[in-house]
């Protein structure tokens, strides 16, 4: 498959260059990391959380895990984590469980953890288990610009 048609679109109307590497298949954020070579702090993952009746998109280094509270504590509402079923729905030219980190080409709010914020380069999954996207720290942050930041995770 690739990388996602939405995913491309938008980094194209975006204007933000990017590199894309295959690797073999992995089943988590941290396993990519580790086949691809790329440290995991550079490597982002997107949790999708139920909010306010909606979802929302969290973003994080995959070496770390989304905590609820922090992003409770930014968005000033209960989130929880939403199923397996209700990330694919979301993204439906995603494989299952290949979340991407964009929610606004998906209409979706999203929240960015800082620990992003100081990494070099962005890594992220394509759309499938097998694609690597690569990105400046500057088309990066263009891709996030407006999005609320802050430490979400642990």
């Amino acid at each position: 498959m690739g990388i996602a048609m939405t995913m491309q679109e938008y980094l194209k109307d975006n204007h933000v260059p990017y590199d894309i590497a295959k690797h073999n298949k992995t089943s988590n954020s941290e396993m990519t990391a580790r086949v691809s070579h790329v440290p995991n702090t550079a490597l982002a993952k997107g949790v999708v959380l139920k909010w306010d009746g909606s979802y929302l998109l969290a973003v994080l280094p995959a070496s770390r895990r989304v905590d609820l509270k922090k992003v409770r504590d930014i968005v000033g509402e209960k989130v929880e984590l939403a199923s397996e079923e209700e990330a694919a729905a979301l993204f439906p030219d995603c494989d299952e469980g290949a979340v991407p980190i964009f929610g606004a080409p998906y209409h979706l709010p999203c929240v960015v953890d800082q620990d992003l914020e100081v990494s070099g380069d962005v890594y992220f999954e394509g759309g499938d288990h097998r694609t690597l996207v690569h990105v400046s720290h500057d088309g990066f942050d263009r891709l996030m610009y407006g999005m609320p930041r802050g430490h979400i995770s642990g």
